[in-house]
């Protein structure tokens, strides 16, 4: 292939949107790696903090919640653009501004042990991979389990949460 046809393929590749396509799998692609070594799923995958993780519904929202003393005990939220989930309301940025901030949309704080400290640092790009990946998740009708207030019975099985 000479030099003109390379340019002409890829200028036909553009028009027709498969440069950027390509791209964007690659962006979702980084958002997937990302996912996996923070781990998203060890916390917002049901079984998972049991050792069984059901990859059928995973990032579908935790099923072991962690007891905050003096909070109550928080369930981890299904991260995937199902209609019932929260996240599916929040835009791009606002999930950006969780993950490193920890702090939500309505200006309340995550659960403290959501790790949002460590991932302060991701690059906008690697940010925004994330939010790509979770906008394509397949979304996972999964019901949340609601927070649990101090002194309240939990309704599904817990960890505590002690400080040193």
């Amino acid at each position: 292939m000479n030099l003109q046809n390379i340019i002409l393929f890829w200028a036909a590749a553009t028009l027709a949107g498969i440069v950027p396509a390509a791209a964007e799998d690659a962006k979702i692609e980084r958002g997937r790696y990302l996912a996996s070594i923070m781990d998203c799923g060890g916390c917002h995958t049901p079984g998972a903090l049991a050792g069984k993780p059901d990859m059928t519904r995973y990032l579908g929202g935790g099923d072991i919640g962690f007891e905050i003393p003096e909070l109550g005990v928080f369930y981890p939220p299904n991260l995937t653009p199902a209609p019932e989930a929260e996240i599916s309301q929040w835009t791009d940025g606002e999930i950006v501004a969780a993950v490193r901030t920890g702090v939500r949309p309505d200006g309340r704080e995550l659960v403290g042990i959501m790790p949002w400290h460590a991932y302060a640092v991701l690059t906008d790009e690697d940010a925004g991979a994330l939010v790509a990946y979770l906008r394509e998740l397949p979304p996972i009708a999964s019901p949340s389990i609601p927070l649990t207030g101090a002194g309240e019975k939990p309704p599904a099985p817990y960890m505590k949460v002690v400080a040193p």
